[in-house]
């Protein structure tokens, strides 16, 4: 397929426009539908996506079965099937599509599936199910009581809890699912500084930090890997830096995102984004420990809502944890006075870290450690959210995943790390593996 005009329009860097969804041609169906068509029949003649996720073969065999070959010949309930494969990780976009903006076809997979998604959300309540996984703040609540806690983890560990919870929501019986604490991030950091009476470090700014963060927990890290956050305040202040936690966040709305809910997504950032802006205007960078919730506030957010100055100033001052190490080594700020190596390390980069577009930085971080070697997995995990732990997308989650594990099964490496920690479980699960994240694999470097 020739694009008309040539090649030119696709030379220059990939462009993300924003979303203007509030327009009413935004959730007009027809207009929906005249749209996937277009952008399926570019995707049909290209093919270039075909080993990323379901999304894209479930379009290309549908149209392969028609007596045609063409989209013509396709049921249009296919289309919603391809949506619904669709977990929304940009990797077509950032990675594959020859067409995105600037080309002149304009070719935005993703955010044609998020249209998709809100489209239906707005015509359709979603189901009990996803609403539920999709409420990370109300679930980790109320299974984080104390009692509760146990109890949920203890049935959950059975295999009669898991078979109850895939016969009453649907939750692959099979899945990681995560565990829950009543001891929460917030609870363990404010115990350890009270332990330590250690006085904050003064602040050492450079040209692009100023040496204070404001720690964004995140509603996964604060109750179901809380050790996550006090690794990443342990490090952050080791090398110096004043760190505190927000005094209140809710959750990112990445969640909400895979549904579609963008008017859900509008609440939080109402009460997100203000706790940020104070935290920003008080001298703090912010710095959250998942690449999810980072590209919720450095892209989705952005692209979702380009009239508010506050999003786009949060933008502006969000940082991966390892992104800021780097910020920071690059002045001659990060302490490589490390105490053990850490062998080799089979080391996945999740999809949502890689389209930020920063780099390698948790690989240049680690390779700092003397003794310490990483084989670097750049392949999606097939976890993205809640997808992996669906019954019906299972099967597909498990066959993206399964090069990863098997990469990780014939590296024989120390440890096995990834910087989403739902991506390491899934990897882990199917390699054997116990799963470590980078900040606790720094952590135990610097002997801290």
């Amino acid at each position: 397929m020739t694009p008309p005009g040539g090649r030119e329009g696709s030379l220059g860097a990939p462009t993300r426009h924003p979303l203007d969804w509030r327009d009413p041609a935004f959730n007009d169906e027809a207009a929906l539908t005249r749209e996937l068509e277009r952008v399926f029949d570019i995707c049909h003649g290209c093919r270039r996506c075909f080993n990323l996720c379901n999304a894209f073969p479930t379009l290309f065999d549908a149209i392969d079965a028609t007596t045609s070959g063409e989209l013509e010949g396709v049921d249009r309930k296919v289309f919603w099937q391809v949506v619904d494969h669709c977990y929304l990780c940009d990797m077509c976009f950032m990675t594959k599509c020859p067409y995105v903006p600037p080309h002149e076809w304009n070719v935005d997979f993703p955010h044609l599936m998020l249209r998709a998604k809100a489209v239906r959300t707005r015509r359709e309540k979603p189901r009990l199910r996803d609403r539920i996984l999709a409420a990370t703040d109300t679930v980790g609540h109320l299974a984080g009581i104390p009692v509760v806690a146990e109890i949920v983890n203890a049935v959950n560990r059975t295999s009669a809890g898991r078979a109850l919870l895939e016969k009453t929501l649907g939750v692959a019986r099979d899945a990681p699912i995560p565990r829950y604490y009543a001891k929460t991030a917030r609870k363990r950091v404010a115990a350890a500084r009270r332990a330590s009476g250690r006085a904050a470090a003064a602040p050492r700014p450079t040209a692009e930090t100023t040496g204070r963060v404001a720690v964004f927990t995140t509603c996964y890290g604060n109750r179901n890997e809380p050790d996550l956050v006090t690794d990443l305040v342990a490090v952050l202040e080791h090398n110096g830096i004043e760190v505190e936690l927000l005094p209140a966040e809710r959750c990112c709305g990445m969640p909400l995102l895979e549904l579609g809910d963008l008017e859900a997504i509008d609440a939080l950032r109402q009460q997100n984004i203000p706790v940020l802006r104070r935290a920003i205007d008080a001298g703090c960078d912010i710095v959250t420990p998942i690449p999810s919730c980072t590209l919720m506030f450095k892209q989705e957010l952005p692209l979702l809502f380009r009239g508010d100055a506050d999003v786009q100033a949060v933008r502006a001052r969000m940082f991966d944890p390892f992104e800021y190490l780097q910020l920071r080594h690059r002045e001659g700020l990060l302490r490589t006075d490390f105490k053990r190596s850490l062998g080799k390390v089979s080391y996945h980069v999740p999809c949502h870290l890689r389209v930020q577009n920063i780099g390698l930085k948790t690989r240049d971080t680690l390779k700092l450690v003397p003794g310490t070697t990483l084989d670097v997995i750049e392949r999606c995990s097939g976890h993205d959210g809640t997808y992996a732990v669906k019954k019906e997308f299972r099967a597909a989650s498990v066959k993206i995943a399964t090069p990863v594990a098997e990469k990780v099964k014939n590296g024989e490496s120390d440890h096995l790390a990834s910087d989403c920690p739902m991506a390491g479980h899934q990897i882990g699960g199917l390699a054997g593996r116990e799963p470590e994240h980078p900040l606790s694999l720094l952590r135990a470097a610097y002997g801290i």
